[in-house]
């Protein structure tokens, strides 16, 4: 059976530099902006037979602004960073550049005390192969850039290391089809 699912990202509630670790910021005035603008582009995601987001503010938040009413599912929560929580790489990287580059460099391990960059990816790549499809089922998902860069390396199969080459901007889209363990990916880009 093919399913087809729409990642798409969440809209921006900071600037990239201000981003923290497993924020629950809502959306901010130009992530508003930028979603009201981009809706008109969306609109065929309204004809998903399924809408899920991460359970994040800014994700429901997007999903409501684009009139999907999308159901939040757990799995799709950002990694968990332990007590990096809330705080920023450059804070991070300040006070524990040892496991800074530990966490970059090792995909198994967690210095922060919460997930693995290898446990993060298998929890967000085992909610894509559980979704109910009949074939032609259609399926969007929004979530957090770190989301989608996951399930694209877990569709992929590609070496965990490749998750910090991913670029995922707000309001992009990625489209993953198939079925477990076998899936494809096709790049949609942003609507302008």
């Amino acid at each position: 059976m093919q399913l087809s699912v729409t990642l798409l990202a969440a809209a921006r509630s900071s600037s990239l530099l201000a981003e923290r670790f497993d924020d629950d910021r809502p959306l901010d005035e130009a992530g508003w902006y930028e979603v009201q603008r981009a809706a008109p582009g969306f609109g065929p995601l309204a004809a998903a037979e399924l809408r899920y987001c991460s359970p994040t503010p800014r994700s429901r938040a997007t999903g409501d602004a684009l009139g999907l009413a999308p159901l939040a599912q757990p799995a799709l929560r950002d990694c968990d960073m332990g007590r990096w929580r809330g705080r920023t790489l450059a804070e991070v990287a300040a006070v524990e550049p040892a496991a800074v580059d530990r966490w970059l460099g090792d995909p198994r391990s967690a210095p922060h005390g919460g997930e693995s960059l290898l446990g993060f990816i298998a929890r967000v790549g085992s909610w894509l192969d559980t979704r109910p499809a009949d074939d032609g089922t259609r399926a969007v998902a929004i979530a957090e850039p770190s989301v989608i860069r996951a399930a694209l390396v877990y569709a992929l199969k590609a070496p965990p290391s490749t998750y910090w080459n991913i670029d995922v901007r707000p309001l992009s889209t990625a489209l993953v089809s198939g079925h477990r363990g076998r899936w494809s990916v096709r790049l949609a880009g942003s609507p302008s």
